[in-house]
């Protein structure tokens, strides 16, 4: 029996490329879609998560909106990876700045992600899983932003199930040197772990919680551009 379509895809197996960028916004899809690919085809309409599939510099690549958050990320990309053969997925998501030296608009590239969600808790460990990128895509990426002069910070993110975290909480990820606080990051890479898939989340800082600095909806929507390419020229890399 089938596991296609899944029950939030309704894409054909080979509708998706070997490498899928994920933003949250299903909306950032679309316009990464419409400015940065051509030939695209619509791939995912369910429940508005739009899919897309086009070509960037001659090389197939997918883009879908992953949604808010561990527990929605922890669908698609298992779904994506698991019945869809997808091998790397790059999460291009906002994120707040906790590091005094990271500001908004600034690019942080993910090298692992510390978490207060139970999401590993589905695998029965008995100590504390350290979710991490993919090397092969961290080095990639990190090559795409110095040929495009793009200034990035990679280290440690914090990815938490509550959005409205008070200060106080920041706070304490900040002194242990983490640099900016999401959603996803953490599920995305136990995924790729558990499935033995590629990962790699790059984030804009798309608000300062600590300085009480933020970027409108339209900002965020499409003022990513820089991330955007970074993301690009990695697949295409790889």
């Amino acid at each position: 029996m089938s596991n296609l379509p899944t029950p939030h895809i309704s894409a054909k197996k080979e509708d998706f490329a070997s490498t899928v960028l994920m933003p949250g916004d299903p909306l950032r899809a679309k316009y990464i879609s419409d400015n940065f690919l051509t030939n695209v085809k619509c791939v995912n309409k369910v429940r508005n998560m739009l899919g897309f599939t086009g070509k960037y510099k001659g090389c197939s690549i997918s883009v879908m909106g992953s949604g808010m958050g561990m527990a929605s990320i922890g669908i698609y990309s298992y779904e994506l990876f698991k019945f869809y053969d997808v091998e790397n997925i790059i999460r291009i998501g906002s994120a707040g700045a906790i590091a005094d030296e990271v500001n908004l608009r600034d690019i942080v590239i993910a090298m692992g992600a510390c978490t207060d969600s139970g999401y590993a808790n589905q695998y029965n460990l008995s100590g504390t899983f350290s979710p991490i990128c993919d090397f092969n895509l961290l080095e990639h990426a990190i090559s795409s932003a110095r040929h495009l002069n793009n200034k990035v910070s990679v280290g440690n993110v914090y990815s938490t199930d509550i959005f409205y975290s008070d200060k106080e909480v920041i706070e304490k990820w900040k002194s242990m040197g983490v640099l900016a606080v999401e959603m996803e990051t953490a599920a995305l890479y136990m995924n790729a772990a558990k499935l033995r898939k590629k990962a790699l989340s790059i984030v804009t800082v798309s608000d300062c919680p600590l300085k009480e600095l933020f970027l409108s909806a339209e900002e965020r929507e499409r003022g990513f551009c820089n991330m955007v390419k970074i993301a690009l020229d990695t697949a295409v890399s790889i």
